[in-house]
């Protein structure tokens, strides 16, 4: 057995032993879906970030930048380290005060229960679509260092997501976050030492670099609408995404909570800056690759000698365990508390807290079934950025900062987004993410007009 192996043997079995410890305080569906609200400064802000910086930070953004220069980088880091910074700079109090368990609840107090449950709906596919593409990732990556099946690696990944997940929920969740945003920076740092070392340090491998790569960030030839599209999708989509509100719920205070996510957007801008500075030097190193996105393992596979490469091994694993876990609770706590509890009024704490438990395991055999069905990662992703957020979006600022508007309003609006952006992209339109978000919020000013019951629509 190799040393790579060992090393991630090692790393899972550490990753087993913290769901096992972290059990033992979760007692309630409160403990299991937002940590009993404990969470502080140190574990909001890593597990923010160690959620949103998953495989494709790391390989497709160097990837990107490998082949395209600076602009590659446009979106990830820079798009989707603002995203989160607004989260918490905006819409993290707000929310938190609400005391709410998961984001559909607000759409329950706000408008009512027919809005709760399609927000779940709407929002669950793209959630399982995503968390497939980093299961089936992480898969990869066993296989390539172990020598098992694709299939079987797979299996082992999704039963060690579904373990500490399932035992620990939330709190497991963000203390193996803190460890694997950790991992994360530590083995990008090492790559990115041993990588200028081979160029004669970090002056001498920028002052090399193609001056057609290094072109400032703008609006480019595109225009100005394609540029507003690029970052509309992870503005909009992660002010919506049920993966970090999870961890705005459970800090232990508002203010937590919003310097939490903005700082765990600052780290995202910071560590993400290490996948660019790679993809711009690489080609100096590796002059031509068939995949670009496979610039960064290529480079830890040629320059990092044995433990360094397990390090870095770790570090990309990290980076797909901690968005994986992170997708598959928030995506089952919502359908669990929000839509199956609902219909289970009689059921006691334990009771919830194990219909939980049984649902979290039940999506994460269904994005088993979606990961080895799919020929490839970047299919899944490429689906799983197809299901529309655009109404939820809407939906949301209006009930979180106004009164304006009520039930109805609401769900057509979510509903014409959702139908908007497939519709959109079918056409092959160049702006359909902007255009669903036009469509939703004209939907929303009209019904709100004649649906004016803008008052809390019911309880938790």
């Amino acid at each position: 057995m190799s040393g790579v192996q060992l090393g991630i043997i090692a790393y899972v079995v550490v990753q087993f032993a913290i769901g096992v410890w972290v059990a033992r305080w979760v007692k309630t569906t409160t403990d299991f879906l937002i940590a009993g609200r404990t969470l502080g400064l140190g574990l909001v802000s890593f597990s923010v970030f160690a959620t949103f910086f998953g495989a494709e930070a790391v390989v497709g953004t160097s990837g990107a930048v490998y082949e395209d220069g600076l602009k590659g980088a446009m979106v990830d880091p820079f798009g989707y380290a603002l995203a989160i910074f607004i989260v918490g700079a905006i819409f993290a109090v707000p929310l938190w005060r609400r005391g709410i368990i998961t984001f559909a609840d607000f759409f329950r107090q706000r408008y009512s229960a027919a809005v709760e449950k399609l927000v779940v709906l709407v929002l669950l596919p793209g959630s399982m679509f995503w968390a497939a593409a980093q299961v089936r990732a992480f898969g990869q990556v066993v296989s390539a260092t172990s020598g098992l099946d694709l299939t079987m690696a797979i299996a082992l990944a999704s039963v060690l997501v579904v373990t500490y997940s399932v035992l620990g929920g939330l709190l497991a969740d963000a203390w193996t976050d803190l460890i694997q945003g950790i991992a994360i920076i530590v083995g990008l740092v090492v790559l990115a030492v041993v990588a200028t070392s081979q160029l004669g340090g970090v002056s001498e491998a920028l002052a090399n670099v193609d001056p057609d790569r290094t072109q400032h960030l703008g609006i480019g030839e595109d225009g100005l609408l394609i540029f507003m599209e690029e970052f509309a999708v992870p503005i909009c989509g992660t002010v919506v995404a049920i993966e970090i509100i999870s961890r705005v719920l459970g800090a232990r205070s508002a203010q937590v909570a919003a310097t939490g996510a903005m700082l765990g957007g600052a780290m995202y801008v910071v560590v993400g800056a290490l996948p660019v500075f790679l993809g711009l030097i690489a080609p100096q190193l590796v002059p031509q690759v068939e995949d670009a996105e496979q610039i960064v393992p290529l480079l830890a596979a040629e320059h990092l000698p044995g433990l360094l490469y397990v390090m870095f091994a770790g570090a990309v694993i990290s980076a797909i365990l901690s968005t994986v876990d992170s997708v598959l609770l928030a995506s089952s706590g919502q359908v669990s508390h929000n839509i199956i509890e609902r219909a289970m009024p009689w059921l006691d704490d334990r009771g919830r807290l194990m219909l939980n438990r049984a649902v979290l395991a039940g999506l994460a055999i269904i994005a088993f079934g979606m990961a080895i069905s799919a020929e490839r990662v970047k299919d899944l992703v490429e689906t799983a950025s197809a299901a529309g957020s655009a109404g939820v979006f809407v939906v949301a600022v209006f009930g979180l900062f106004t009164k304006f508007g009520g039930s109805l309003a609401a769900f057509a609006t979510i509903l014409v987004g959702a139908v908007a952006w497939f519709l959109f992209g079918a056409m092959d339109l160049e702006t359909p993410y902007i255009a669903s978000v036009a469509l939703a919020l004209i939907t929303y000013v009209i019904l709100g007009i004649f649906d004016r019951r803008g008052s809390e629509g019911g309880s938790v």
